[in-house]
């Protein structure tokens, strides 16, 4: 993620103020019209407004059960995520929000429930009759065993479940299931909960998810700090590490080492644009750089591979990682990445957990953001502009086989441990919340 401007990040506040006093559905219109128009952009701004806003949605629109809850928020979330499609981040907190909803109702469900509901069995826990047959096989000839079987409660709610009335008249005067057993999210799973609480329970769970996501909101501001403290881990003194147009995560990375090692920065910059000299690009990460010893070395693209043979470590800032590994960067960090690999040296991609989507986009060229190419071309040269065409992007995909390292806010991980987080922090029936709607009745 790039460095958040100061444009951005008062955008930002705005917005966050603006939420005090205005109506939820202006409130919503806002934020997509500032997605739209990238007046809030990067990962964390962007998940940060979309984290506010979900909490909105949750303590303000109307609501009766958790279906709702799920649809509303699925709904917003879809509208988020059409307006900047480019931001995985967004999808990556509406789905945390989902998951949150059904933990905490299917806490609230079994909680409140009744003594009769505690003890009818949940669809995970009805045995298949091949099963009940296989295991009775097993176990007909020991005595002791038919015993407990015997004893043992039933596993499903009623006979007629395992063995069905052969008659013809059993068979019409069966009921089929009410439209109230079935969760309208297609997708969703048995997992979904589908009760319909009171207004105590409401509150409470309206109360509990609120909370969940002020967790969130905290753990989004607390990223760069817990990553920065493998710092002093991956960082070695005397290394040459290269950072290709150092993030906020990054700089917080490399300052932290710096206050125990001796090390020399590179620094691999863009082409500067008419705007910006390139003695203006961080020239504040410079200085504190330099006020703590660490030599610092910039370097234009361009010119990179002149040092790469003696680079140790290439440390990359990631604006997300996709569920294969890929990482969606800056422009010019897939080929540091593979000059890197080439040469043998540690590639290092810096990422908090909510960077990390299940996503696995088919067509890679959709992660692609393309900038406005009058920032590197005047189109005051006509001549030029008209017989060229120039395209300037400005984020693309790193291949996760250029990847050895990626440090998150939980530690260091490898790019085969990359499943086990997402499944640890999405769930798999929230994996394609925006074509729920197409797939309600």
């Amino acid at each position: 993620m790039p460095s958040v401007s100061a444009g951005h990040a008062l955008d930002l506040e705005k917005f966050l103020k603006s939420l005090k006093g205005q109506a939820l559905e202006a409130s919503i219109n806002s934020l997509i019209s500032l997605l739209k128009r990238r007046q809030i952009r990067g990962s964390e701004p962007c998940a940060i407004a979309t984290a506010h806003i979900l909490l909105q949605v949750v303590a303000r629109s109307k609501w009766h059960d958790v279906n709702s809850l799920l649809l509303n928020v699925s709904r917003t979330g879809r509208r988020l995520v059409d307006a900047q499609p480019n931001e995985l981040v967004i999808g990556n907190i509406v789905r945390r929000v989902l998951g949150l909803i059904r933990d905490e109702a299917s806490e609230d469900r079994g909680d409140a429930g009744d003594e009769s509901a505690s003890e009818a069995p949940t669809p995970t826990d009805i045995v298949p009759p091949a099963s009940i047959s296989q295991q009775w096989s097993s176990k007909r000839f020991d005595s002791a065993s038919s015993a407990t079987v015997a004893a043992r409660p039933p596993l499903v709610s009623s006979y007629s479940s395992i063995n069905p009335p052969k008659s013809l008249f059993h068979l019409l005067s069966t009921s089929p299931p009410t439209d109230g057993d079935v969760s309208p999210f297609k997708t969703s799973g048995a997992s979904t909960p589908t009760w319909r609480g009171n207004a105590s329970q409401i509150h409470a769970l309206r109360s509990e998810v609120i909370d969940g996501i002020e967790e969130i909101k905290d753990e989004i501001s607390q990223v760069d700090d817990q990553i920065a403290a493998s710092a002093e881990v991956q960082i070695h003194p005397g290394d040459l590490v290269l950072v290709h147009q150092p993030s906020t995560t990054v700089e917080r990375f490399i300052l932290r080492a710096a206050q125990k090692r001796k090390f020399t920065i590179l620094i691999a910059m863009a082409p500067p644009r008419r705007q910006h000299s390139p003695e203006n690009q961080h020239a504040a990460f410079r200085k504190k750089l330099s006020a703590a010893g660490i030599t610092v070395v910039n370097v234009m693209n361009g010119g990179l591979m002149a040092y790469m043979s003696r680079v140790n470590k290439v440390i990359i800032g990631a604006r997300a990682v996709v569920a294969t590994g890929g990482v969606v960067a800056d422009a010019g960090s897939a080929a540091i990445a593979r000059a890197a690999k080439e040469q043998g040296a540690a590639v290092v991609v810096l990422n908090g957990i909510y960077k990390l989507s299940p996503e696995s986009p088919f067509d890679e060229s959709s992660l692609i953001e393309w900038g406005d190419s009058s920032t590197f071309v005047s189109f005051s040269d006509g001549p030029l502009v008209s017989g060229a065409e120039i395209r300037t992007a400005l984020t693309e995909l790193i291949p996760p086989e250029l990847v050895d390292t990626y440090i998150t806010n939980l530690g260091t991980h490898s790019r085969d441990h990359l499943s086990s987080l997402i499944a640890d922090h999405y769930k798999r029936e929230d994996a394609d919340f925006h074509i729920w709607e197409e797939a309600l009745p």
